[in-house]
């Protein structure tokens, strides 16, 4: 077990509200408390595999001190996969070497935490990982941090909609992301009171929904929201924006609301509508929840460097912050449970 001297820190996948809150955390930990020289690496595993000249960052307390409140991610971020290609988990090893990176904080969801995984199992990187993404689909923690600022914009988004809708008496398909998964619309749509609430844990009913809608117009409501999330199928394919793939194999999805959109207007006669969302969820300003939350994910996960708990992920455990091993932390997805999508569907109609 080599000695640390040299933290490196990356975020990689999508960007989520409160990323620089973990990025100002380990940095002041490792630097005032741990005595660490703390390194940026740019673009996320693209960093290390193909470094540009401005791929490493050294940070220091005053250039963290006052991030907390930006969104998005000051280490910028890609969906670089090392392990596309033979022989690029050895080149990202390599230059973990040439920098002097001794431990490494890995930022991310599924795929970033996936690789880290991996790297630690192939080669004995010693690195810890950080949950990042909207999505909040992430086992072995309760909450990922950017996730309850994606809620509050799709649910002021519901809000903003059903004022026209009910101005103009139409439908308005609010379409949010979630491609396995479908906390987010499940969050919006409770909080936002839609008519209907659709995720891909559960197979929509069109009929069902169609007569939702013609029972509200019977009784002089002749207008709805229904919230979406974008992995949602019509049929057994998802409905996609391009055929392309990224590095991990994941088609760009989006289409679900214009196409639900289409079918609600057919088969009710009621002028019907689609909002995407699409990137506004991940943008802005991070609630103080998720400052909160990311700040107390960067502290013990520089914790955890310092106590060598290499191939684990920090997590939320009730209201504790603890260590889980990467493989747990990336063994499944978490979906919505069927008990909560129950609890919405109270509220349809």
């Amino acid at each position: 077990m080599a000695e640390v001297n040299r933290v490196g820190m990356l975020t990689g996948g999508g960007d989520a509200p409160a990323s620089n809150g973990v990025i100002r955390a380990v940095t002041m930990k490792c630097i005032e408390d741990y005595g660490y020289e703390v390194l940026g690496i740019r673009r996320g595993w693209g960093g290390l595999l193909d470094p540009k000249p401005d791929s490493i960052q050294e940070l220091g307390v005053e250039n963290v001190r006052y991030i907390l409140e930006e969104g998005g991610t000051i280490l910028y971020s890609s969906r670089t996969n090392p392990y596309k290609e033979e022989g690029d988990a050895e080149k990202v090893v390599n230059n973990m070497k040439e920098f002097g990176i001794d431990a490494l904080v890995a930022i991310g969801g599924d795929d970033t935490l996936g690789v880290a995984k991996r790297l630690h199992d192939d080669f004995g990187v010693q690195l810890v990982g950080c949950p990042k993404t909207i999505d909040n689909d992430l086992s072995a923690t309760d909450t990922t941090f950017g996730y309850d600022t994606a809620v509050a914009i799709a649910t002021e988004a519901i809000d903003r909609v059903r004022t026209t809708a009910r101005s103009h008496e139409r439908v308005m398909v609010v379409e949010i992301m979630g491609r396995h998964a479908g906390w987010i619309t499940w969050g919006a749509g409770v909080a936002g009171a839609a008519n209907v609430t659709l995720i891909p844990e559960v197979e929509p009913d069109l009929d069902v929904i169609t007569d939702l809608f013609k029972k509200r117009t019977e009784r002089g409501d002749k207008w709805g929201v229904i919230a979406v999330s974008e992995g949602v199928t019509l049929s057994e394919e998802y409905i996609t924006q391009s055929v392309e793939r990224d590095e991990f194999g994941h088609v760009q999805l989006g289409g679900i609301g214009q196409t639900l959109a289409g079918e609600i207007k057919e088969r009710t006669g009621i002028d019907t509508r689609h909002v995407v969302l699409g990137h506004l969820q991940r943008g802005g300003t991070p609630t103080a929840h998720d400052r909160i939350l990311s700040t107390r994910y960067g502290l013990r996960a520089a914790e955890a460097i310092k106590n060598a708990e290499w191939g684990q992920m920090v997590a939320l455990r009730g209201n504790d912050i603890v260590t889980v091993s990467l493989a747990e932390a990336t063994g499944e997805t978490k979906t919505v449970p069927e008990d909560l999508y129950e609890a919405a569907a109270t509220f349809f109609g």
